[in-house]
């Protein structure tokens, strides 16, 4: 192999490689499993309505007005749809795979950009095999489109600390484009992160008064305004004072004061136990060496705290930080959590976690890490052909593919090999770590979205195209709402939320509705009514009268 002409054209190479990853963790496999209950399926339908009604203004979720959410995801899902003229998994899930896709470069760019190729390359890597990035960057919700947008926004105004004076202005202009763009992604929290972020930023730069420099600071504010107002204007035209109530004062205002109606209260410290997990595996060396970071925290303080004397590294950490804690703070003073609002916080994270493998001093313990890490992966992988072959669930035994226990084990197994050697191989630990969590994305992600559809989805979606064929009209009774039955029916579905007897019969009366219940409820009902059970599955049986 010619290595001079690689390292001649090693941009070009480096960029290929991260190409040839990124592919398989964003991208294989995407469309090869159906929509996940409740979120993908739930906001899918909602898109593919806006796609064939050509609405582009008012979201409704099964025929009603939906105002939780802004439009910009649902626009982007459209655009897909028209993209490849069709509507189906993979088009679904391509703008968020996209999205990954796009800020993992944006990572490996800026990076290359203020401190070194290497940190790019490494920073790019960690946030793409962060596990709850690359899980919800294949998992077709809202949040992603918000990370995406806070992210850009955030690290074009980390460059104007970093760019030469005359192209400062438009680093600024791209700042507000993306904030303009998040608060269309998610509302209030596309405006706070981003400008809370470089607020704190430019105090710590000793630079606060450059924010409101006519020359950004006017430009800015009119593109801000123009993305975000006509939107907002239009639908308070429209839909006053429904929408105001609905969207400000319950899904934004309310959202941060009471979780009383949302029912998503959980304590403050929800969000750090949340990052231990999602960040995993990148949080195990993390705190393995947290003693040396934060000795060069104590240094950096104890020498006195001035940015402007700070190397590129060191500002570039710093700002990072200051991103992280204020992503964190914001969020877990909440009053509703959900474990998806942690997404923005990874590409700062990966940042900060980067540097414990551009420096020396880590060696030892990262070395000790990686055998402990890998015999832990080792017997992982030994032991998983020797688990019970059946599940059950609600008596119903499900029988996984052989082709599982084959396949699942030797991606453990395989990188568990390098991480026992890493010591003797340059950057060993952390291609073992890459290699583990490239694999888990492009083979177990599939494998395990399969698995969890064995446990009542599939009986949901088999009878939404039973009932689309067979021109029923589809109803469910005793349950809250399954937006698999939307997706795949493809037509408004009664919801039967709060059952009665009265309410049932009146389904069953019906000669061409067909029914979704429980099966743990089919003993009752046929207590109450007379029905005839078309099918039972593993969770679910559908009925007619």
């Amino acid at each position: 192999m010619n290595f001079e002409f690689i390292k001649k054209h090693s941009e070009f190479f480096t960029i290929f490689g991260l190409c040839t990853a990124f592919y398989f963790i964003f991208f294989f496999g995407i469309g090869s499993y159906p929509l996940m209950d409740i979120d993908e399926t739930r906001y899918a339908s909602m898109a593919h309505d806006m796609f064939r009604s050509k609405d582009f203004m008012t979201l409704y979720l099964n025929g009603e007005y939906f105002f939780e959410k802004p439009p910009l995801y649902f626009w982007l899902e459209c655009l897909s749809f028209g993209l490849f003229g069709k509507v189906n998994e993979f088009t679904v899930r391509f703008p968020v795979s996209m999205f990954g896709f796009l800020f993992s470069f944006l990572l490996y760019f800026v990076g290359n950009k203020i401190i070194s190729r290497k940190f790019g390359v490494i920073s790019s890597l960690i946030l793409a095999t962060s596990a709850e990035f690359f899980i919800l960057s294949k998992f077709a919700i809202l949040d992603i489109v918000l990370c995406f947008c806070t992210t850009f926004s955030i690290f074009f105004g980390f460059m104007t600390l970093f760019c030469e004076e005359k192209n400062k202005k438009y680093f600024w202009w791209l700042f507000y484009i993306f904030s303009g763009l998040a608060v269309l992604a998610k509302g209030i929290p596309g405006f706070v992160l981003p400008f809370g972020t470089m607020f704190f930023a430019y105090i710590a730069s000793k630079k606060f008064k450059e924010l409101f420099k006519p020359l950004y600071f006017i430009p800015g504010t009119l593109i801000f305004l123009a993305i975000v107002l006509p939107w907002h204007i239009v639908m308070l035209k429209m839909h006053d004072p429904a929408f105001f109530n609905e969207y400000i004062m319950k899904h934004h205002i309310a959202r941060f004061t009471t979780s009383a109606e949302l029912g998503r209260k959980q304590p403050f410290y929800f969000f750090i136990l949340t990052i231990l997990v999602g960040f995993f595996p990148w949080i195990i060396p993390a705190v393995t060496t947290c003693k040396n970071w934060l000795t060069k925290v104590a240094n950096t303080f104890k020498e006195g705290f001035d940015f402007e004397k700070f190397d590129n590294t060191k500002k570039f950490i710093t700002l990072n930080a200051i991103a992280s804690l204020l992503i964190l703070c914001f969020f877990s003073s909440s009053s509703s959590k959900l474990i998806t609002y942690m997404l923005p916080i990874y590409p700062f994270l990966a940042c900060l976690a980067a540097t414990i493998f551009m420096s020396d001093e880590n060696k030892k313990a990262l070395d000790i890490t990686s055998i402990l890490f890998g015999i832990a992966m080792l017997i992982t992988g030994i032991v998983l052909p020797f688990l019970p072959s059946d599940v059950y669930s609600e008596s119903t035994v499900i029988e996984f593919p052989l082709s599982y226990k084959l396949i699942v084990p030797a991606v453990f197994i395989f990188p568990a090999c390098f991480m026992i050697n890493a010591k003797n191989i340059k950057n060993g630990f952390f291609s073992s770590i890459v290699l583990l969590m490239i694999l888990l994305s492009a083979i177990g992600n599939p494998i395990a979205f399969n698995i969890d559809f064995m446990y009542g989805q599939n009986d949901l979606m088999k009878y939404a195209k039973m009932a689309k064929e067979n021109g029923n009209q589809l109803s469910s009774f005793g349950f809250g709402r399954r937006f698999s039955l939307n997706y795949y029916y493809q037509k408004h579905v009664i919801y039967g939320e709060q059952p009665s007897v009265e309410a049932l019969n009146n389904l069953l009366n019906d000669k061409n509705t067909v029914i979704v219940v429980k099966n743990a409820d089919l003993k009752t009902l046929s207590e109450i009514s007379h029905f005839q059970v078309i099918e039972t599955g593993i969770k679910y049986s559908l009925i007619k009268g």
